[in-house]
C-alpha cells in the first residue's frame, strides 16, 4: 500500500515555475510518508505533478513511482495505492497484445491496461485500489477508486487547479487550501458521524472519489463516471448451489488476498470471520511449510469488568484459544492500557483527519502499531455482517421498522451536550431525514418482492454505502497509519454482487444470523466457532478509563479556548458527566455508548485545533 497525491492544470506550465511546484508536491507528499515508508518519488510534467510514497509488497526492488512510460513523444504516467489480485491474468492478456513489461509490479499492469483498453479497463481490475493517471497525449488526469472504496482518496479543486490525495491532511499544503466547515460539515459531524455521507470530505469543498467512480479532469472541468453498482435480479441458485458458490467464492478471494512479496499475518478474534480467514490463511500457508502469524486483541481488566450484554455475549479470548489450536498459528494476545487508549484518542484524530469512532478507532490504531513489528500485510474479517447480514438491524423488529439509520436510531444522545443555540442552527433531525431518504431512494430494488425483502434490499443499501464505509476507513486509516496493509477478502465485489441477490430466507438460514456463511464454512472452522453468537470488535469495560475521559473532557470545558465549546452547554456537560453511563444503549453502531461520546467530543475539540477550522 502506499500514499498517493498530486495536482493538475490544463493550463498551466509547471516548467515554467519548477522550483514552486517542486516545493509544493515535496510539502504535500510529506504528509502520506506513514502510508509509505520504504520508498517516495514526485514527477513534474507541464500541467501535472505527482508524488507518492511508497510501502513495498509487490516487486520490492522494481516498483518506484510514479510510474512513467513515453509513447510517441507524450508521457503517460501513474500513482498508484492498492493491490491488483487478478495481476497475472491481466498481464498474460496484455503480453498476448503486444506488450512488453519492465517490472513484476501490478502498478505497471495497471498503466498498460490503460493504454490498452482506455478509461473502462477498470472493470477488470479485481483489486483494492486509488490511483490517479496522467495521459499528456489527452492532457487529462484520471482519479480512480476500487468498487468498495477500500482506499481512499480526496480532492478539491482550487482556482481550476485539481489537488488530490490519499488523505484529506495532503490536501492542505497546497497553497490556497483552507481547513473550513460549514453548516454541512458540523452536521455530518454532529448529526451523523462518526461515520460521513458517500462523496464528502466533511471540510467545504473537500470530496471524495466515490467508490466504483472514476473522475476524468481535463480543460473542460471534472466529469465523474460510475462504472460499478450493486444491481437486483433474481436469485435462481437453490440453496445448496448457493452455499457451494459462496463457499467457492470466500476461499478463492482469501486465497487471492494472500497474493504479496512479503509475510502475511491475520487478526483473529475468535469469531466466524476472522476464524474463516485464517483458517483458509492457515492452510495455505502449511502447504508451503509456513506458519501463519495471528493477532487478537483485548484490554487490561476486560476480564475483571467485563459483563455480557445485547450487543456483547461473551468475550473473545477463550475462542481465540481454540482457532489458534486448530490452525496451529503463532498467535499474539495484544491488550491495551487505559493510558494508551486515551492518548490514542487523539493519534486516531491524526490518523483519520476527522473526528474517529472515540476508542474503537484510537485501540485498532495502538494495535495495528504493534502488528507491524511482526508483518507488513494483514488479512481482516471485516465487511462479512454488512454483506451476510450479521447486524441486528437486519433481523430484530425495532430496527427493522425505524424509518432512519439502524445504527443510530435514535438522536438524543446526540444532542445531550449541545446547546439549544447551536441545535437550532443545525437541525439535526432534518438532515440525517434528508441524507437517509437520498440513499434509500437509490436502492437498487427488484420489481416482485415483498415488502420484508424490499426493506432488507435498501438495509443492506445503507450498510454498503454507510457503516461498511465507516469501518473501511477505520480499517484504512488505522493499519496505514503504521504502514501495515490490511485486506478485506469479504469485500471482495463478487461476493458482494452475489449475495446481494441471495433471499434472506438462505442468509438467515435455520433462522441463524449469517446462516449461509456458516453453513458455507463448514469443516472450515470448528463447530463450536462457527456457531458462536456474534459478539463485535472489543471495547473497554475498565470504569477508571471512564474516569480519564470525565477528567479529559472536563479539562476541555474549563479551558475557555476550547473551540468545541461554541457548540456546548457547560450546564449540560456537568449533568452528563456526573450521570451514570449507559453501556447498554450505544448512539452509534453497537459499542459506542456514554463513554464513547465523551471520547468523541475530546477528538472534536483536538481537530478543530490541529486544523485551525474556521467555521464559515
Amino acid at each position: 500500500m502506499c500514499g498517493i497525491a498530486g495536482f493538475f492544470n490544463a493550463y498551466e506550465d509547471y516548467n515554467k515555475k519548477y522550483d514552486w511546484t517542486k516545493n509544493t508536491i515535496e510539502n504535500i507528499n510529506k504528509q502520506l510518508v506513514h502510508r509509505g515508508p520504504d520508498d517516495n518519488g514526485i514527477f513534474i510534467s507541464k500541467n501535472f505533478a505527482l508524488g507518492h510514497n511508497r510501502l513495498s509488497i509487490i516487486d520490492l526492488s522494481n516498483g518506484h513511482q510514479p510510474m512513467i512510460k513515453h509513447i510517441n513523444g507524450k508521457a503517460f504516467g501513474i500513482v498508484y495505492n492498492g493491490e491488483v489480485y487478478n495481476m497475472d491474468e491481466l498481464k498474460a492478456e496484455l503480453i498476448d497484445a503486444g506488450w512488453e513489461f519492465n517490472t513484476t509490479s501490478d502498478t505497471e499492469v495497471i498503466l498498460v491496461s490503460y493504454l490498452e483498453y482506455g478509461y473502462n479497463f477498470v472493470n477488470k481490475l479485481n483489486g483494492i485500489f486509488a490511483f490517479a493517471i496522467m495521459d499528456e497525449q489527452k492532457n487529462e488526469l484520471i482519479l480512480y477508486r476500487d468498487r468498495c472504496g477500500i482506499k481512499p482518496l480526496f480532492y478539491t479543486v482550487k482556482d481550476g487547479t485539481v489537488v488530490f490525495g490519499s488523505e484529506i491532511k495532503a490536501l492542505f499544503k497546497y497553497p490556497g487550501v483552507k481547513a473550513k466547515l460549514d453548516i454541512n460539515g458540523l452536521n455530518e459531524i454532529f448529526s451523523i458521524g462518526p461515520s460521513k455521507t458517500y462523496g464528502c470530505g466533511v471540510f467545504k469543498d473537500i470530496d471524495e472519489v466515490l467508490p466504483g467512480n472514476y473522475i476524468i479532469c481535463s480543460d473542460k472541468g471534472c466529469k465523474e463516471i460510475e462504472y460499478w453498482k450493486v444491481k437486483s435480479k433474481p436469485h435462481e441458485d437453490s440453496f445448496e448451489k448457493t452455499v457451494e458458490k459462496t463457499r467457492n467464492l470466500l476461499i478463492n478471494s482469501i486465497t487471492l488476498q494472500m497474493k504479496s512479496d512479503v509475510p502475511i499475518c491475520t487478526f483473529l478474534s475468535g469469531g466466524v470471520d476472522s476464524s474463516l480467514v485464517s483458517a483458509i490463511c492457515a492452510k495455505e500457508l502449511s502447504k508451503k511449510g509456513e506458519r501463519l502469524n495471528t493477532f487478537s486483541f483485548d484490554f487490561v481488566n476486560n476480564d475483571k469488568y467485563f459483563k455480557a450484554n445485547n450487543f456483547q455475549p461473551s468475550q473473545d479470548r477463550p475462542y481465540a484459544e481454540k482457532m489458534v489450536k486448530y490452525i496451529n498459528s503463532n498467535h499474539n494476545f495484544l491488550e491495551c492500557n487505559n493510558i494508551d487508549l486515551a492518548d490514542y484518542l487523539y493519534k486516531s484524530v491524526d490518523a483519520r483527519d476527522l473526528p474517529a469512532m472515540a476508542d474503537i478507532d484510537s485501540s485498532l490504531l495502538y494495535f495495528c502499531k504493534i502488528v507491524k513489528r511482526y508483518n507488513k500485510v494483514v488479512l481482516t474479517g471485516e465487511c462479512a455482517d454488512e454483506i451476510f447480514g450479521g447486524y441486528p438491524w437486519f433481523h430484530k423488529k425495532e430496527f427493522f421498522e425505524k424509518d432512519t439509520f439502524p445504527w443510530m436510531p435514535d438522536l438524543e444522545p446526540r444532542k445531550v451536550m449541545l446547546s439549544d443555540e447551536f441545535l437550532n442552527e443545525l437541525k439535526m433531525d432534518e438532515y440525517v431525514k434528508k441524507t437517509y431518504e437520498k440513499s434509500v431512494a437509490e436502492t437498487p430494488l427488484l420489481d416482485g418482492e415483498n415488502s420484508d425483502e424490499k426493506r432488507r434490499r435498501e438495509i443492506s443499501y445503507l450498510n454498503l454505502k454507510w457503516f461498511m464505509q465507516t469501518l473501511l476507513d477505520r480499517m484504512d486509516r488505522t493499519s496505514m497509519f503504521s504502514g501495515l496493509e490490511a485486506r478485506v477478502p469479504f469485500a471482495d465485489h463478487r461476493i458482494i454482487e452475489y449475495v446481494w441477490n441471495v433471499p434472506w430466507k438462505f442468509k438467515y438460514y435455520n433462522n441463524t444470523v449469517k446462516g449461509l456463511l456458516r453453513e458455507a464454512a463448514r469443516g472450515l472452522v470448528p463447530d463450536e466457532i462457527l456457531f458462536r453468537k456474534k459478539s463485535p470488535y472489543p471495547k473497554v469495560y475498565d470504569p477508571n478509563y471512564e474516569k480519564l475521559l470525565k477528567s479529559e473532557l472536563t479539562d476541555v470545558i474549563e479551558d475557555n479556548s476550547s473551540p468545541v465549546l461554541q457548540f456546548l452547554d457547560k450546564k449540560k456537560v456537568y449533568k452528563f458527566l456526573s450521570s451514570p453511563s449507559d453501556y447498554g444503549k450505544p448512539w452509534f453502531g453497537q459499542l459506542m455508548a456514554g463513554p464513547q461520546m465523551m471520547g468523541y467530543l475530546i477528538q472534536v475539540n483536538y481537530w478543530m485545533k490541529k486544523f485551525d477550522i474556521e467555521i464559515v
